[in-house]
C-alpha cells in the first residue's frame, strides 16, 4: 500500500509543478502588471484584443495594446506582423522595460517574438 502512495503523491507533486510553470508562462496581464521583476526577461503568452495600434512610416517597428480582461500591455512588433485593432491575437514574447527608475521598471512592453490572429 505505501508503494501506491508514493505513486499517488509522485503523480500529485508533478501535476502540480507542471500547472505553475504553465502558469509562470501564460500570466494574465495584471499579473505581469502587479510583479514585473517575476516576469522581467522572461518569455511569455498572453491572449486577449488588440485595442490601438501605432506605426510610423519607414520606421522598423509597431506597437499595440492587448487587453484581455484584466489590464492592457503593449506589445512592441518589429513590424511584421501587425493585427488591426479588434482582432482576437495570442502573442509570444519576452517582458522588458524601456529603463528603470528607483529600482521601479518604467514601461514595461513585451517583445514580440510571434503572433496567431484568431478568427
Amino acid at each position: 500500500m505505501s508503494r501506491m502512495l508514493r505513486f499517488i503523491a509522485t503523480l500529485a507533486l508533478a501535476a502540480g509543478l507542471s500547472a505553475c510553470a504553465t502558469t509562470l508562462r501564460n500570466p494574465h496581464i495584471v499579473d505581469l502588471r502587479d510583479n514585473p521583476r517575476i516576469y522581467q526577461g522572461q518569455m511569455v503568452r498572453i491572449e486577449g484584443v488588440v485595442t490601438s495600434v501605432w506605426g510610423i512610416p519607414m520606421v522598423p517597428f509597431s506597437l499595440y495594446k492587448v487587453d484581455d480582461g484584466t489590464g492592457e500591455v503593449t506589445v512592441l512588433s518589429d513590424g511584421s506582423g501587425t493585427p488591426r485593432r479588434g482582432a482576437r491575437v495570442r502573442v509570444r514574447g519576452r517582458v522588458e522595460d524601456v529603463a528603470q527608475l528607483g529600482g521601479q521598471p518604467v514601461g514595461m512592453h513585451i517583445r514580440q517574438a510571434s503572433l496567431v490572429v484568431r478568427r
